[in-house]
């Protein structure tokens, strides 16, 4: 049991390095950069159980608030975490538990897996949108069309991705006896 869970919290730091990595992939797009963060997230939230997915997502948030460059353009510090950008990272906790609510809820299998993964994009642009613009004092038209209407697309097609991928990941990794199927 012990081993178990620490094979566990080794794998979410390992998921933590793999979205540290995943937000550097990016397109820079004013105000809010388009990185592959969120579908890292995604990915995490579908295949790791939802302790250790959370889990993920902390070690991430923390090691960037600690100063790592580990968000969007080797950024870190808690000035990244309070500026325009800081609601979408910080979003990214919510979407997680949704995702992993959800996927416990009604099965780990890629229609739930889809749903689950389009509300937390809408939970992430949603949360980041409205930090834009209380942080830079945008317009809520800017910063929808900034900070939310520009990236939606995207990111749904992302969360549909993340979801097929994530679900086949999973599955491959519970046969094999590499991540468990339910909470310990």
């Amino acid at each position: 049991m012990r081993n178990e869970r620490l094979k566990m919290m080794i794998t979410a730091a390992m998921f933590a390095g793999i979205i540290a990595v995943a937000a550097q992939v990016m397109i820079a797009i004013p105000p809010v950069p388009f990185s592959l963060l969120t579908i890292a997230v995604m990915l995490t939230a579908t295949i790791l159980p939802k302790e250790y997915a959370c889990l993920a997502i902390i070690i991430y948030i923390l090691l960037g608030l600690g100063g790592i460059p580990v968000f969007a353009g080797m950024t870190g510090g808690p000035g990244i975490l309070l500026g325009p950008t800081g609601g979408y990272i910080l979003a990214t906790l919510p979407a997680v538990i949704c995702i992993s609510f959800l996927l416990d809820m009604f099965g780990h299998n890629k229609f739930v897996a889809i749903g689950a993964n389009m509300l937390s994009v809408v939970i992430i642009l949603s949360i980041g949108m409205v930090w834009l613009k209380m942080v830079s004092g945008i317009s809520w038209e800017g910063a929808f069309k900034g900070g939310m209407l520009i990236f939606l697309i995207p990111d749904l097609v992302k969360s549909i991705v993340a979801a097929l991928v994530g679900v086949v990941i999973r599955r491959r990794l519970v046969q094999a006896k590499l991540i468990r199927a339910t909470p310990l």
